[in-house]
């Protein structure tokens, strides 16, 4: 049946343009009463404006006005304003604070979305916790696939990419910091794909070298290039839903793991980093390909808090590495062929993860993160929950988040 349209009053058309108005001057006793009878998710039907892109969009042509915006921003985001709402430019609210140069508004935006995912992951959680439990993922699909190989490319069926060579330099560094004294260690690398991570894994020299691959034709290619007979490597088939089980009956330990899926969502990354312990020594090092959210900078910013504070809840500590990516890489004729470019943005942000001991808390809590947020704000934003798109369910390559959001379908 379809949904009949309800057209705006002439007077919710007005109140719609005051808030936006007092949103532009960074009127904060006026929003006040007006937020009393309007949401703080109106827009303008012309250009897509809602009242956070209108109060940092006013600081365009004087910066001097941030602090006053960032009053604005917090007022708005505390009665329930979406952080990640697209206007007409494909821009979120804090796009335009990333553009103008305003990294106190910025980082308030970025503080709304990590907060935002992370409400939304304890209620998904919650709704999870009442559901049957079962090993069924989102890739299944991509493992029926048929994948095409080329000396610089791996694309499914619909083009996307899942693995590239420009990303050389980057495995090549996460080899490095998780087996950063060869030789003699242990390691596990989850997703083969080019075999990118697991030539430079090889380069240090290993022990034990497991290698987790469930895509029928990258396992045909393993057999291939000989990876059964190198000295160290085991490979095991299948998915490590299904794998790591059984290494921990075995009993086995590891010096590092290492996680790169191609298909599977930021809840099945969160279901591994939270069984991942028991099968790494206490003094090991986690690291995966952190590609999230990695086609416009908020999303990946917020994603990357997302994951450390998660990280942080199941025991461990994250430190990160910066690494420009390749100049050429935007807009290069590298991603021809490609559904749409994956990685849009400058910066690679590594992470370097080690087992937390518990004898030192220099980093909140996911429930101390989200206390700031006021009581009525928590519940509007639950009552909001299903205009916003949760990131987790934003689809994606790989461990790669292309940005979406529901009101923009």
């Amino acid at each position: 049946m379809a949904e009949t349209k309800v057209e705006a009053s002439d007077a919710d058309i007005l109140l719609a343009q005051r808030l936006l108005s007092a949103s532009a001057r960074h009127d904060i006793p006026v929003l006040s009463i007006l937020l009393k009878d309007a949401s703080a998710n109106v827009r303008d039907p012309a250009t897509g404006t809602s009242p956070l892109h209108a109060a940092i969009e006013a600081c365009a042509e004087n910066k001097s006005l941030e602090p006053s915006a960032v009053k604005t921003v917090h007022l708005l985001l505390e009665n329930g304003a979406i952080w990640n709402d697209l206007n007409k430019k494909d821009e979120t609210p804090g796009c335009i604070a990333l553009r103008l140069g305003l990294k106190d508004v910025y980082d308030e935006m970025v503080m709304a979305g990590v907060r935002a995912e992370l409400l939304f992951g304890r209620m998904k959680g919650e709704e999870a916790d009442a559901k049957p439990k079962t090993l069924a993922g989102d890739n299944n699909v991509y493992l029926a696939s048929t994948l095409r190989f080329n000396p610089t490319i791996i694309l499914d069926e619909e083009d996307n990419a899942v693995m590239m060579q420009w990303e050389d330099a980057i495995m090549a560094r996460h080899a490095e910091t998780l087996l950063p004294n060869p030789p003699g260690l242990r390691i596990m690398n989850v997703g083969h794909g080019m075999g990118i991570v697991d030539r430079a894994i090889q380069a240090r020299s290993p022990d034990e070298h497991h290698i987790i691959e469930a895509h029928p034709q990258v396992l045909a290619r393993l057999k291939e290039q000989g990876w059964h007979e190198k000295k160290g490597v085991t490979v095991h088939e299948g998915r490590w839903q299904d794998v790591l089980p059984k290494l921990m009956e075995k009993g086995v330990v590891l010096d590092a793991i290492y996680y790169d899926t191609f298909a599977e969502d930021y809840a099945a990354f969160k279901e591994f980093t939270d069984g991942i312990i028991p099968i790494l020594d206490e003094e090991g090092r986690f690291g995966w390909y952190n590609g999230l959210g990695a086609d416009r900078q908020i999303v990946y910013d917020v994603m990357t808090k997302v994951a450390e504070m998660d990280l942080y809840d199941a025991g461990f500590d994250t430190k990160w590495e910066d690494i420009a990516v390749p100049a050429d890489l935007h807009g290069s004729d590298q991603w021809n062929g490609t559904r749409r470019p994956y990685w849009q943005i400058d910066t690679y942000r590594l992470p370097v993860v080690c087992i937390n001991p518990g004898s030192q808390r220099d980093m909140l809590t996911i429930s101390e993160y989200l206390y700031p947020l006021r009581t009525e704000a928590k519940v509007q934003m639950s009552l909001r929950i299903e205009s916003i798109t949760p990131i987790e369910h934003i689809p994606r390559t790989r461990n790669r988040v292309w940005f979406q959001n529901s009101q923009n379908q």
